[in-house]
């Protein structure tokens, strides 16, 4: 699996299906007011935390979920659930592994979805807000002490398109984990998931 931060919320998996075809999941592609950032996409299935308000062009008639729910698509499940005001977290099963996308969040969600999110393999989490308007690192910290991931990586922190945000390295103090090699693009394998330990990777702005 391929995954790419585009900044603030936004995020791009690359994944294989059963018959070794391509799916891209693109989640949470609103567009920026300020920064570099695509103005379209073509994605297999596209997922909106808060709704298509300001949502960025898609083409190639992609799958849309924007509401509460489950889907399957391309042998991509995809779980939907309240996190909290009118935002969504997501649950995605592909390639034998669990990942969890925690969208617009600004606190931890109820103990119903945490038990339905927790230990996840991979967890992409806001890390950068202030509390009003995404998670704060200490907030985005004890969530992480939550659910258990095997792999963080963290999102919505600072960059051209969410100046505001606060830096990384907030929240990295916060956890108290020693992050790998800051890179544009991961690639993780389900053979590649740590069975003890948890990794955190950063991830810079790339799309």
């Amino acid at each position: 699996m391929h995954i790419n931060w585009l900044g603030q919320t936004c995020v791009k998996l690359q994944t294989k299906n059963l018959k070794d075809e391509d799916v891209v999941i693109l989640i949470d592609a609103y567009k920026p007011k300020t920064g570099d950032f695509p103005r379209s996409f073509s994605p297999d299935l596209a997922l909106f935390s808060m709704g298509l308000n300001e949502a960025v062009t898609l083409s190639q008639d992609p799958f849309i979920l924007d509401s509460y729910g489950e889907v399957e698509k391309k042998d991509v499940m995809v779980y939907s659930f309240p996190g909290d005001k009118n935002s969504k977290v997501f649950k995605i099963g592909a390639e034998g592994m669990n990942i969890v996308h925690l969208g617009n969040i600004t606190q931890k969600p109820n103990a119903e979805i945490m038990g339905k999110i927790s230990s996840p393999d991979i967890l992409l989490i806001p890390v950068g807000g202030d509390g009003k308007t995404l998670l704060d690192p200490q907030t985005a910290g004890d969530l992480v002490t939550a659910l258990e991931p095997r792999i963080i990586i963290p999102i919505a922190h600072n960059c051209d398109t969410d100046p505001k945000a606060k830096p990384i390295t907030d929240f990295i103090k916060e956890i108290g984990l020693k992050p790998e090699a800051t890179e544009k693009k991961i690639i993780i394998k389900k053979r590649d998931l740590p069975e003890e330990e948890t990794r955190l990777i950063i991830l810079e702005k790339n799309y």
